[in-house]
């Protein structure tokens, strides 16, 4: 008889509170404080295994408050563990949790594990999200990529989240606000992360996509949504709620059609910086992205949500990337404009594409030369770029606002001004 696959592990999570945890009243107690029992149980059990001790031998290495042999061994134990990075952390993290929850805390600086970091973390471009965009398949992968890039919300906040979250009329409201409750998101709403909510919004587009994935479950599925339902389920029969695991694949199968990787944790990046670049004050971009805020109890840090939903309004330009936008036209024509003006001054000829980009767009060459500043901002044209159009010299806080009435950026100034033109 053929043998099976061996087993990686000498004890599956689904077995590791049975068969080991039970015979633990400590680590029982424990359990019975946490979310994810079987994981922390699991990596606890693994850690026990490693370092040749029980959970009572584990507590006992404290009964003296002033002995490090605990925190000694955790030490040793990431130094020399073949286990991955990744499965260190949390075995140091519920290591430290089970001796905190017994009252005999380890010091903060033991079991630290130092990452060296392969590759930047990606900063996507809007012509590489409408790609990503493109080569979803169904109404409701179009529907996660703008919920995503619009609300910050987490992975596994994604699989959790209901059609009540969104306030109600929401299909009525330009920009709808999503709140989700301290269950959902980081911390899970247990000791200092009691009360965090998370607080965000949908851009237009991903209300639209949005509207079209529900009338799509009702048309083609025969599913009419109710206030209780996830809003992201299993594309076939019973229709459960979109498994962790099924957000991976979606996203990998993704980004192969698309030849764009993307993680959902970008999003989360992508509506931070954007939130950034309009200024948006700390805690309520805090509060926007499901994160705890610096003196919470502080009335000035609870913004009534229409105050937030104007702030919030501000980045939308910066974060809708289905269609071709303003912002992303001028962002394009001044990209093409400053190839055009580095080939005239290196004297390199114009190709066919530089000609049909100079009638597209309206681009205006003369000779090369250096610009001078004139009346009222106008500029003459000794550049050889746009000679009869309008130059002003403003401060970054008031870019967005000229960008949106058809301003363009033509330089930026190390004193932290811009020079735009019209």
């Amino acid at each position: 008889m053929a043998r099976g696959r061996p087993k990686k592990y000498e004890m599956g999570k689904s077995e590791v509170i049975e068969k080991w945890a039970k015979h633990h009243d400590k680590v029982m107690t424990w359990l019975s404080k946490l979310q994810r029992k079987k994981e922390s149980a699991w990596f606890l059990w693994e850690y026990c295994n490693e370092v040749g001790k029980n959970p009572e031998e584990l507590l006992a290495l404290k009964d003296n408050p002033q002995s490090r042999e605990a925190e000694y061994l955790l030490d040793k134990f990431v130094a020399e563990s073949n286990l991955p990075n990744a499965m260190k952390v949390n075995v140091v993290i519920n290591v430290k949790s089970f001796y905190a929850h017994n009252y005999r805390e380890l010091a903060r600086k033991s079991g630290q594990i130092q990452f060296i970091k392969q590759a930047p973390y990606r900063k996507h471009t809007k012509e590489e999200l409408l790609k990503i965009y493109r080569a979803t398949q169904n109404p409701r992968d179009r529907a996660l990529i703008t919920f995503a890039w619009s609300t910050a919300i987490a992975r596994e906040s994604l699989t959790k989240v209901q059609w009540l979250h969104l306030e109600p009329d929401w299909e009525k409201q330009d920009i709808p606000h999503v709140s989700l409750p301290p269950q959902l998101i980081k911390g899970h709403g247990i000791g200092k992360y009691t009360g965090v909510r998370q607080e965000t919004f949908l851009t237009p587009e991903a209300k639209k996509d949005l509207l079209d994935y529900k009338e799509w479950l009702e048309r083609m599925k025969g599913i009419k949504p109710k206030p209780e339902d996830t809003i992201f389920i299993e594309l076939h029969p019973p229709y459960k709620e979109i498994q962790y695991g099924t957000m991976t694949k979606v996203s990998r199968a993704i980004s192969k059609r698309s030849g764009v990787e993307f993680s959902w944790h970008d999003s989360r990046r992508y509506v931070e910086t954007a939130l950034e670049e309009i200024k948006i004050h700390p805690n309520w971009a805090r509060k926007i992205r499901g994160r705890k805020v610096r003196g919470e109890e502080a009335p000035y840090s609870r913004p009534a949500i229409e105050q937030l939903r104007n702030a919030y309004k501000e980045a939308i330009p910066l974060l809708e990337f289905t269609q071709p936008t303003q912002l992303m036209e001028l962002q394009k024509r001044q990209q093409i404009v400053e190839q055009l003006t580095s080939k005239m001054m290196i004297g390199e000829p114009l190709s066919e594409e530089d000609r049909q980009n100079i009638k597209t767009y309206g681009i205006q060459l003369r000779e090369s030369g250096r610009r001078t500043q004139r009346n009222g901002g106008q500029a003459d044209c000794s550049d050889g770029v746009h000679c009869s159009e309008a130059f002003e010299q403003i401060p970054e806080a008031k870019l967005l606002e000229y960008l949106r009435n058809g301003w363009q950026i033509e330089h930026k100034l190390n004193n932290g001004e811009v020079i735009v033109k019209k």
